[in-house]
């Protein structure tokens, strides 16, 4: 176990020593999204990059350029335990071969704008943006899009992220994408829908950093966007929507918030 955690380690710093800002970091353990602008790889190839400023070129070419390490330079230490992995997701359709099928346009109309951009165009979330990440009641987290069961709640806990995170799903209600052990350990591996082909968030063989948690058993953190989710609760009360915001909490702690005065009835 110390060996593993060692491993997680090492690899993490190289990748924080990269530079890059390419990359969206989730919490203590990154969470991986090769994103920019909350935007897919496959929303970039049909922009012309080159009218990027340089500073974000630059940050293009970086990301790049550790994605193709990753796919050949560890090619032999992969081989050893797994096949190669198939193209990156983001090639994978969202429609074809799924039970749940509609055309963009309709999904565009069904859906929040949040709910949208994430489900159907792989987009991430604000940390601590979605209701969910605080909810502990019992019941099922299901696809904001389709109403497939994805999660128990039995599986919910804090992972301090900011993300509703979970340490198993519900069988057959996830899709995993099917990529090789380095890349699943090292930057995670995609989670859809497995009924529409919704993106719902990534999945982290980091779940033994987080003891007492059902995750420490599983080895798995389910790492979710709470705007994919709708939560149904066991005892029959409102549906919660994820891509509400989480109540306003009071900015300043309590001790250095100022007394309260009493107001006097004059001449008493």
């Amino acid at each position: 176990m110390l060996g593993k955690m060692i491993g997680y380690i090492g690899c993490y710093t190289l990748l924080l020593l990269s530079n890059s800002n390419a990359f969206i970091f989730k919490g203590s353990s990154f969470r991986g999204h090769f994103t920019l602008n909350n935007q897919k790889d496959d929303n970039m190839s049909c922009i012309d990059k080159s009218t990027f400023p340089k500073d974000m070129q630059s940050s293009l070419s970086r990301r790049n350029a550790f994605k193709r390490s990753l796919q050949t330079g560890t090619a032999g230490i992969i081989s050893l335990t797994s096949k190669v992995g198939p193209a990156n997701a983001s090639s994978k359709s969202r429609t074809e071969n799924y039970p749940i099928q509609r055309s963009e346009r309709e999904w565009a109309y069904v859906l929040s704008g949040q709910q949208y951009n994430i489900l159907r165009q792989g987009g991430t979330e604000r940390p601590n943006s979605s209701i969910l990440e605080g909810e502990e009641r019992d019941g099922v987290y299901k696809c904001a899009a389709c109403a497939t069961s994805l999660f128990d709640s039995k599986q919910k806990f804090h992972s301090g992220t900011g993300w509703p995170s979970f340490a198993e799903s519900i069988k057959d209600g996830v899709e995993i994408e099917d990529v090789n052990v380095m890349q699943k350990n090292l930057v995670g591996a995609e989670l859809r829908c497995s009924s529409c082909g919704g993106h719902l968030g990534d999945v982290f063989m980091d779940g033994f950093l987080y003891v007492n948690t059902p995750a420490f058993k599983s080895g798995k953190r389910f790492c979710i966007d709470g705007a994919a989710l709708v939560f149904e609760p066991s005892d029959g009360s409102t549906k919660v929507f994820g891509d509400t915001p989480p109540p306003k909490r009071n900015e300043l702690p309590s001790f250095l918030e100022p007394p309260k005065i009493n107001s006097r009835a004059i001449g008493s």
